[in-house]
């Protein structure tokens, strides 16, 4: 119901020609590092998911990304969902529960190939009651990532997910991202999650991102569900604004 990553470098290839904008979308995988101080990225896309005979459109979700330090970034991810049930003739439609985050580096040195951060998200229950878990909860992730050469890395989360109920959701992610050239990128990434540390939902997604300029990226992904019924398609945009010059 989220997230929303990412390229010529993807996913968390931070490295591969040292491009300016580091996103975290098209993919599920959370990148490995934050965005530059005092810009402004504005992450927006429309994805469609039908899931065991439930539609689910989200137009736009957009998350807002602000550098407020060297190390620390400030997130809010809004978005507005339109559910429908098979056969079902009335859609439920209105804003989703509202998400303030901050994501954190942790370990990021020159010359060393390998990234670390963590996000945290706060869900705070704004949307109607049709649409809203009616619960505080927090979504959480660790976020690893490698250069394996300068057309290729490696990035992967671990995470746990709180929703109000239940024991809660671990997650996972890892995804590969190529450089097919210094605009265009793709990726492939299994992912998925343990439902009250459970039930098992293993999905995988693929994608293209373009880079238009340093500051503006597009991407297109699509998704499939492996042990249940599931598929998804999205496609977007990445901006970053940076701090005006004096």
């Amino acid at each position: 119901m989220k997230r929303i990553l990412f390229i010529v470098f993807i996913c968390c290839s931070q490295f591969i020609y040292s491009q300016t904008i580091v996103t975290d979308r098209p993919d599920q995988t959370e990148a490995s590092s934050i965005i530059p101080l005092n810009s402004l990225q504005i992450e927006a896309g429309v994805l469609f998911q039908k899931t065991e005979g439930i539609q689910q459109d989200f137009y736009p979700t957009i998350l807002w990304r602000y550098g407020i330090s060297e190390i620390f970034e400030f997130r809010l991810l809004t978005q507005y969902e339109n559910n429908s049930i098979n056969g079902a003739s009335q859609n439920i439609g209105g804003l989703s529960d509202l998400e303030i985050g901050t994501k954190v580096q942790l370990f990021k040195k020159e010359n060393v190939n390998t990234e670390i951060a963590f996000l945290s998200h706060l869900i705070i229950p704004t949307a109607k009651n049709e649409l809203t878990n009616d619960q505080l909860g927090t979504i959480n992730k660790l976020s690893v990532s490698h250069a394996i050469s300068k057309s290729a890395s490696i990035g992967y989360n671990v995470g746990y997910n709180y929703f109000g109920y239940g024991s809660g959701n671990l997650t996972y992610s890892a995804a590969l991202g190529f450089s097919l050239s210094e605009k265009i990128g793709f990726y492939v990434e299994p992912y998925g999650e343990f439902v009250d540390f459970n039930k098992h939902l293993a999905s995988f997604d693929s994608g293209f991102t373009y880079l238009v300029n340093n500051n503006l990226q597009l991407d297109v992904s699509y998704g499939v569900g492996l042990n249940y019924q599931m598929n998804y398609f999205s496609t977007g945009f990445s901006w970053n604004i940076p701090k005006k010059k004096k």
